[in-house]
């Protein structure tokens, strides 16, 4: 069966075999899905957002990270990778940057990266695990530092209740992150009127795919309002995908076919005209292209144009995303991408 290799001090570690493992699961493959609704192949829309990896360094280990990020892990973007970053960016027609780990703040070049995109004036978002604000002092000043950029944060937080968090991140990483959250508030992310977007996302723990996110929005707010003083903008649930540590999880506790057939009998005929593979490039560390930030963890090359520093918009739309089981995670319910439910 599947076997996941974490390896402390080493510069990786790795999952084998999973691509080959979803094919073993008897279940429809996803092209043949997407072909019944004359989907397949799937091609890009206009690229509006580009998604880049700085690093795989992160200061939590979370149960259910598709990165497989930990603080033992040595990849990270070079200055030279982020500079082609920059050259793309200004050759292509994305008006998003969305920045993303392990934890983006630990890269090196992270500061002077978003202060290079801020010229570019396109928006910018940062992927922010809240409690590396308050793991070090040297992060103590994030909250300003995006504020005069005005940086959107995205932060994950798995539920408003103590016990739930901990359990899927981490002892002591609930209260961290509220006081993150109140650090955030202090500077005015999440009030009204500011224009400082704090946006939080939601994974379901264990087998259960994600509530309605209006309905779950509205509890959350009223939760950290009245029992932490914490206020943000809106809230973005997104279904874990059976790839990395999640799959492992599966795996371990027997729940991979329940699970995959669960997402393929919620199977949402609308997604895929939503897709976040249709709009958004990802970029790994190294300045590899993917399709989306799952298919750069299962090493899912684009072939047309295979890295960055050869950046081509026009031959890059024209390209067929490639496609695996995995994808059902993406249209099963209302659907799910890096932004929240899709329809």
């Amino acid at each position: 069966m599947l076997k996941t290799l974490h390896s402390k001090g080493n510069e990786f570690s790795e999952s084998i075999n999973q691509v080959s493992y979803f094919q073993k699961d008897g279940i429809i493959p996803f092209t043949d899905k997407l072909s019944s609704l004359n989907y397949f192949p799937l091609h890009p829309k206009e690229l509006e957002i580009i998604q880049i990896n700085l690093g795989k360094m992160c200061n939590q280990v979370c149960d259910h990270c598709h990165v497989d990020a930990g603080p033992d892990r040595k990849e990270i973007m070079t200055l030279d990778t982020l500079k082609a970053c920059l050259l793309a960016i200004q050759n292509s027609n994305a008006k998003t940057v969305d920045l993303t780990g392990g934890a983006p703040e630990m890269n090196p070049n992270f500061r002077w990266f978003v202060s290079e995109l801020s010229k570019l004036k396109v928006k910018i978002i940062v992927r922010c695990n809240l409690t590396i604000i308050v793991a070090n002092k040297k992060y103590n000043d994030l909250p300003n530092f995006f504020k005069i950029n005005n940086v959107e944060v995205i932060s994950s937080l798995p539920c408003y209740t103590e016990k739930n968090t901990d359990s899927q991140r981490g002892t002591g990483v609930f209260a961290k992150s509220i006081k993150a959250l109140k650090m955030l508030n202090d500077v005015g992310y999440g009030k009204e009127g500011t224009g400082l977007k704090l946006q939080l996302v939601y994974n379901p723990t264990g087998i259960s795919l994600p509530p309605s996110q209006q309905a779950l929005e509205i509890d959350y707010k009223k939760r950290l309002k009245e029992d932490f003083d914490v206020e943000f903008n809106q809230l973005f649930t997104i279904t874990n995908m059976p790839i990395s540590r999640f799959l492992d999880y599966l795996d371990k506790s027997g729940n991979y076919e329940n699970y995959m057939q669960k997402l393929v009998d919620t199977f949402n005929p609308n997604a895929p005209e939503e897709l976040m593979c249709r709009n958004t490039l990802s970029v790994g560390w190294d300045g590899y292209l993917y399709d989306c930030d799952f298919n750069q963890m299962l090493d899912l090359k684009i072939g047309s144009v295979k890295h960055i520093t050869d950046f081509n918009e026009s031959v890059l739309q024209k390209r067929a995303i490639i496609l695996n089981q995995h994808c059902y995670g993406c249209t099963a319910g209302s659907g799910s991408g890096c932004g929240g439910t899709l329809v």
